[in-house]
């Protein structure tokens, strides 16, 4: 920690007002970058309504989102929930973007407004610029303008073709965001000069390609060379293919172009929210870390009054609070209480290992650059990397962990392992399967296409542990694919 300099507090008052976020952010920023030394993207911060808040809620975060009713539906559910006192709001909302923008909420204290700068303008703002997945899958130059974009396109397509017609093919392609992206090859970045540019040329060679799949066959020739047009055509195709809204927007017999547009527009962002959903923990704990780290430096500066730091504390706590598996209100791991435990003990095995942790982080264990060893690992993990390379025994006996054993064939769970010698193994490798969300979501590909007879679409949906799909969700699923594909579509359920 920063040396006691007797410097005045930054502000005295709870009212918060410009002046003072002002001094607070320049204070905040100095220990981010000079002893942190955290590497941001700039910063726009802005100061938001309760309503603001909700909206921003309802529209997944975004400040430019396009039309459509679900958001609507999640506006007015959030808004009676928060009006009633039955729910709070968040503190922030940030927005992956260069620059970085972080929506502040403008009930929020003087205290809090400092917490809340800390914590999303300089601890998100690191991990969205630094993090490897931000960096492969997101387009953080571009997704303003881009979002402006899919917003106008959308609306153009509204007036002109009717809104129920676009809401039926947005409410399709939602259904499918999550098989719609790429797990194992980069997407094109996003941007709204290059998107323009392209969207001409791409329509007209998307328009030939379709045509070329469907409507080229000669059945007057030979049935051999026909049957070689037929393989080469699913050549083209590329099946197996993992990205269900890429394959519809590519081959569909029967979208025209703005509607293959509108699914390009939902798969681009599903693609851009890819790595939240990878890096909960990790995003979460780092921006814990860095607000705590910061806070504690400017109250020992002498830059943070007691009463300004018990509210801080008393905040910090409340998101980091971790219910007992049998209380009432849990919901499970709290990813801000484990990943903030998590760093917070890396720091500890760097500076103060003890034999346990020797045996366990010998690489880390001792080193004086814990910053180091931090920007190391939030550069260069993802959540279940993280937990399986930096999940120790001090953090599995501090949340009490422990693993169940689920089988089919019984009626009852088993304690498979606890926190003990014998189960620290056990109980890491469960909590890294439950953080993979490779295996909580759906792995349906599209597999086959009949290119000669009735032209269905055949998937296939690899079931994990033998858990098949829910069959009231699987059918309305397919039937918004038949929507967008036009003809039957099949789908085989094959166990892994």
């Amino acid at each position: 920690m920063p040396e006691q300099s007797g410097s005045a507090p930054l502000f005295e008052s709870t009212e918060w007002n410009f002046d003072a976020i002002q001094r607070s952010y320049d204070a905040i920023e100095k220990i981010a970058i000079d002893d942190l030394k955290l590497d941001v993207y700039p910063n726009q911060i802005e100061i938001i309504s309760a309503q603001q808040m909700v909206d921003a809620y309802s529209s997944n975060g975004m400040p430019l989102m396009y039309r459509h009713w679900s958001f609507g539906k999640r506006f007015v559910h959030d808004e009676r929930l928060y009006r009633k006192g039955a729910r709070g709001l968040a503190y922030e909302i940030v927005i992956n973007s260069n620059p970085c923008i972080s929506y502040c909420l403008e009930d929020n204290s003087m205290a809090l407004q400092a917490l809340v700068i800390a914590h999303a303008a300089f601890g998100h703002n690191h991990f969205f610029k630094n993090n490897h997945l931000f960096r492969q899958w997101s387009d953080a130059e571009g997704i303003l303008d881009y979002l402006e974009y899919a917003r106008e396109f959308i609306a153009r397509c509204e007036e002109k073709h009717g809104d129920h017609e676009v809401e039926q093919l947005l409410d399709a392609a939602h259904s499918l965001m999550h098989t719609s992206v790429f797990r194992h090859r980069r997407p094109a970045s996003i941007s709204l000069r290059e998107e323009r540019a392209r969207q001409r040329e791409r329509l007209r060679d998307e328009e030939a390609a379709v045509h070329y799949l469907w409507n080229s066959f000669e059945r007057a020739r030979p049935q051999r060379i026909v049957d070689e047009h037929v393989r080469e055509r699913k050549r083209a195709m590329k099946l197996p293919e993992e990205n269900l809204l890429y394959f519809l927007e590519r081959h569909s017999p029967i979208l025209e172009p703005w509607q293959r547009e509108i699914l390009r527009i939902v798969r681009n962002i599903a693609q851009y929210f890819y790595p939240q959903r990878q890096t909960k923990v990790m995003n979460e704990g780092c921006a814990c870390f860095v607000h705590y780290y910061i806070m504690n430096a400017l109250h020992s500066s002498g830059r943070l009054s007691d009463g300004a730091m018990f509210e801080i504390l008393h905040n910090h706590t409340n998101v980091l609070t971790q219910p007992d598996f049998d209380a009432p209100h849990s919901a499970g791991i709290n990813p801000y209480a484990l990943g903030f435990a998590m760093m917070q003990d890396i720091r500890r095995v760097c500076e103060n290992p003890t034999p346990e942790d020797h045996e366990w982080f010998p690489d880390i264990a001792g080193v004086d650059d814990w910053r180091g060893v931090l920007q190391d690992a939030w550069a260069n993990y993802r959540d279940e990397s993280f937990v399986q390379q930096f999940l120790g025994p001090e953090v599995i006996r501090r949340f009490h962990l422990f693993a169940l054993a689920d089988d089919a064939k019984d009626s009852f769970c088993t304690v498979s392992a606890i926190h003990d010698s014998r189960g620290y193994h056990a109980v890491r490798d469960v909590m890294v399967a439950n953080l993979d969300i490779s295996g909580s979501d759906p792995d349906i590909q599209v597999v086959d296409v009949d290119l000669l007879g009735d032209r269905w679409l055949k998937l296939c949906h690899v079931q994990r542990d033998h858990v098949p799909l829910d069959a009231e969700t699987r059918d309305a699923t397919l039937d918004n694919i038949r929507s967008l594909w036009g003809y039957d579509v099949v789908l085989e359920e094959r166990s892994d």
